[in-house]
């Protein structure tokens, strides 16, 4: 795949604060720190720049002696993309750039998919934000509330995000449809939680009201859509590798890197 010729900013956001697994940017994985292998992850793109946005001084020092860019952001930030807000004003970035919000607890993320959805912004100028998708292969994970499916439009823009299982298959009788089913059937997608990000909307986002819908959903990227902004989602044909969130997910990462 080719880079980008615009330049763009991978930029990881860092809380050192998580309930079920404290500390966890700083975890240890084979030798170097979750957020470090992020940021080593995230280089392999093409991003001409890659920064850490942390909220404590203990992450910026792991950052920094690992030899990757971080700055120092308030503490009492509500959401990641807030963080990420700030960081763009702190690093004097310009509202025409992109930025991909890369998860600090995705030590696995693939370099490609980065680029990718850094790469359609770039080529759809009317969507303010980006973002990825894969195929369910598994009813249990399109009936599942904890896995976010998404619709996409003719431009593979994303008309909605939900918990609930859409598109769901009118003539079934619980709405699953695998995608070999029909020829003319929707694909159900499953969301991946990667964004791109025109600057300019990312310092706007933290202004706009939450969306009733963004409310009842518990997914912050209904704001978007609320508001009239477009979506552009890469569709990348196989699941993306998981990220840490519990202890056992870092065991099995540990494992996979040992």
């Amino acid at each position: 795949m080719a880079l980008l010729t615009t330049p763009f900013t991978a930029l990881v956001p860092a809380r050192l604060a998580s309930t079920r697994l404290p500390g966890k940017p700083l975890a240890d994985i084979a030798g170097i720190p979750m957020v470090v292998r992020v940021a080593q992850q995230a280089k392999r793109s093409g991003a001409q720049r890659v920064v850490v946005a942390a909220d404590d001084l203990r992450i910026i020092a792991a950052c920094t002696s690992f030899g990757i860019e971080a700055v120092l952001t308030r503490s009492d930030h509500i959401s990641g993309s807030d963080r990420l807000a700030e960081a763009s004003a702190l690093l004097g970035l310009h509202n025409d750039e992109i930025v991909v919000n890369v998860q600090g607890d995705e030590p696995l993320i693939d370099p490609d998919l980065v680029r990718a959805v850094a790469n359609l912004l770039a080529q759809q100028p009317q969507a303010s934000m980006s973002t990825a998708a894969h195929p369910i292969e598994r009813e249990a994970d399109f009936l599942n509330p904890n896995v976010v499916k998404v619709v996409l439009d003719a431009h593979s823009q994303a008309m909605y995000f939900s918990r609930a299982p859409i598109a769901f298959a009118r003539d079934t009788h619980n709405g699953w449809a695998d995608a070999g089913a029909s020829a003319s059937a929707a694909m159900p997608l499953r969301h991946v939680g990667i964004y791109g990000y025109r600057v300019g909307f990312l310092k706007l986002f933290p202004t706009l009201l939450p969306a009733p819908i963004e409310t009842t959903e518990a997914l912050e990227q209904l704001r978007a859509l609320w508001h009239g902004h477009r979506i552009a989602v890469h569709v990348t044909h196989s699941a993306p590798a998981p990220g840490v969130d519990t202890p056992e997910d870092l065991a099995r990462v540990r494992a996979l890197c040992a």
